[in-house]
């Protein structure tokens, strides 16, 4: 798989190829994390990417890397790094790393929820030279929508996260990759220089 922030001559832009390259792969991020071990494991064992995904995105004709920030105690994590994951594995033209929130609260600063909150997982969607072109997260949109909704915010938070655990196993990961993968599909029709002011995609 395409590895490498690799240029020719120094990039002219603001560039995260160094925190890419410094990020874990997900199984490294397993192997390092101290809770939901089990959970990350199983729920990546069964993530499989329907092979339009990897056709759409071989479609740009670009190379793209995916940097998530989040951290292994999260359960919105737990239900969205393996699908992330999974999606990166099927294309040779996308690359997945993972950094913790904690420890790059500048870079999460720009990327609050709702302009306020620091949420994760955050997916960032970098070009071939590691700029930042769009961002996804925390959930995808239509469980985001429940989540913030009067129904949802009424209820425990206990039974709150049980809601949204049952709704990300119903789904298993189609909201996930259609919204990564369109995400994708639009910065494709950007130049490669440009950086996206907002994410066209529900920013939770």
């Amino acid at each position: 798989m395409f590895s490498a922030f690799e240029w020719s001559e120094p990039p002219v832009m603001d560039t995260l190829a160094p925190t890419f390259a410094a990020g874990l792969t997900f199984d490294q991020m397993v192997a390092a994390a101290t809770t939901n071990v089990e959970l990350f494991t199983v729920t990546r064992g069964r993530a499989v990417a329907p092979p339009e995904y990897a056709e759409r995105i071989a479609a740009t004709g670009r190379r793209w890397h995916l940097l998530t920030i989040s951290e292994d105690w999260c359960g919105d994590g737990v239900n969205i790094l393996p699908w992330v994951d999974a999606l990166a594995a099927s294309s040779p033209h996308l690359e997945h790393r993972i950094i913790r929130r904690d420890e790059h609260l500048e870079l999460m600063d720009r990327h609050l929820t709702n302009g306020r909150s620091r949420s994760i997982p955050i997916v960032l969607l970098l070009d071939e030279d590691g700029v930042e072109l769009d961002w996804w997260g925390p959930r995808p949109r239509e469980l985001q929508a429940w989540f913030e909704s009067a129904e949802a915010q009424a209820m425990p938070k206990d039974e709150r996260y049980k809601v949204l655990r049952t709704r990300y196993a119903r789904d298993r990961g189609r909201a996930i990759m259609e919204e990564l993968t369109a995400m994708i599909e639009r910065a494709a029709g950007q130049p490669s220089a440009t950086r996206a002011t907002e994410s066209a995609t529900v920013q939770a």
